[in-house]
């Protein structure tokens, strides 16, 4: 009953104002006590007291502001300036409340134009029919407010693990385009109600042969935002070091020194990845690196996932590859994404867990 009325709140969008309401309405409840007690215990009273009022004071005033959107007129962030490609990459953060108004025509077209780019079949790992969707409604998602535009990743209905991982990679190199024209943007997996996503793209959703894997909030940031969401973006903000997520070896034992060459040449990269987005910053992705015969170079990086998650681990690691490949761009370096073997990748029999997926093969200058 409880998960019903978790859900029902969810997807109704008062989740978000539900908790610092009801912790302000409990402060009050425990402060009645102290009122009947003598003033030497005073505090005992007036501590609960003022901070209860003092939430639900921020509740109603959360629900006046977001919900209600009674708020004054926010304006357009202008593009970042200042920041070299790298810098834009880390600087890229969640929006988790969105102003009250769509997007420009200048900018739709611009996301319209990058979604088909990264789509295109020569610029996807596997083989999988993927695309990305936009459509326009007031869905209801958790924990972000104010979403109205959103961006759809679509795969085939039967599994394709490898075309989870194409439409993660390219929807991310959407979103960090969209970050250079200072658009806010935010992955959403199960905070999302499919049943509602596929009504609304209507006619270009077929049950019988698409899947929706997730969506991604677009949109301007606002600086109006629930205490809730407040607290969950700073609980979301911690990230687990380089060296847990990158290895040396095909056993996940050694860390790799990303301070000593061949590896200090993509130490920037390997910071961007750690900061990358996952559901829930779970970062379900691991990495292997691996040099060539000389030792001097990296010839390739292979990536992992670190759960049997059959969809948001995969989307976690191409997440990664975009933003692999978005940073070795920045720095002059070139590669390409492929699937190996076991023979090619010169292992033998790999552990179910971290399971391989995917490498990053690096392309030597001529």
């Amino acid at each position: 009953m409880l998960l019903r009325l978790k859900i029902r709140l969810q997807f109704t969008g008062w989740l978000q104002y539900i908790p610092t309401a009801v912790a302000g309405a409990g402060l009050l409840v425990l402060s009645a006590p102290g009122a009947l007690i003598s003033a030497w215990h005073a505090l005992l009273f007036w501590t609960p007291f003022c901070m209860g009022t003092l939430l639900l004071a921020v509740a109603a005033f959360d629900v006046t502001m977001v919900k209600l959107r009674l708020r004054p007129k926010e304006r357009i962030p202008s593009a970042p300036d200042g920041l070299d490609d790298l810098d834009l990459i880390r600087s890229r953060r969640s929006c988790r409340s969105f102003q009250d108004r769509y997007l420009t025509t200048e900018h739709r077209q611009e996301l319209a134009r990058a979604m088909r780019e990264y789509t295109q079949p020569d610029r996807l790992i596997g083989t999988g029919a993927v695309r990305l969707e936009y459509f326009t409604a007031p869905l209801t998602v958790w924990p972000t407010v104010g979403a109205r535009e959103f961006v759809v990743a679509i795969t085939p209905h039967v599994y394709d693990r490898l075309a989870i991982i194409d439409v993660a990679r390219s929807l991310h190199k959407v979103v960090l385009r969209a970050t250079r024209m200072g658009v806010a943007t935010c992955w959403i997996g199960q905070g999302a109600d499919q049943t509602s996503v596929q009504r609304h793209l209507g006619n270009r959703f077929d049950p019988k042969r698409d899947h929706v894997l997730c969506v991604c909030a677009v949109g301007y940031r606002s600086r109006f935002k629930p205490l809730t969401v407040r607290l969950i973006e700073r609980v979301q903000r911690r990230r687990l070091s380089v060296t847990s997520l990158f290895f040396a070896d095909a056993g996940f034992k050694q860390a790799l020194p990303i301070d000593a060459a061949p590896f200090s040449a993509y130490e920037r990269c390997f910071e961007l990845c750690q900061w990358a987005p996952s559901a829930l910053n779970s970062q379900t992705t691991r990495c292997t690196a691996v040099t060539d015969n000389t030792g001097r170079a990296l010839a390739r990086l292979d990536f992992h996932t670190a759960t049997a998650s059959r969809h948001y681990a995969p989307v976690a690691l191409g997440i990664w590859c975009a933003t692999w490949e978005a940073g070795c761009e920045a720095l002059g370096i070139k590669g390409s994404f492929r699937a190996l073997s076991q023979s090619e990748r010169g292992v033998g029999e790999a552990p179910s867990l971290p399971r391989y997926d995917v490498s990053w093969i690096a392309i030597t200058p001529t």
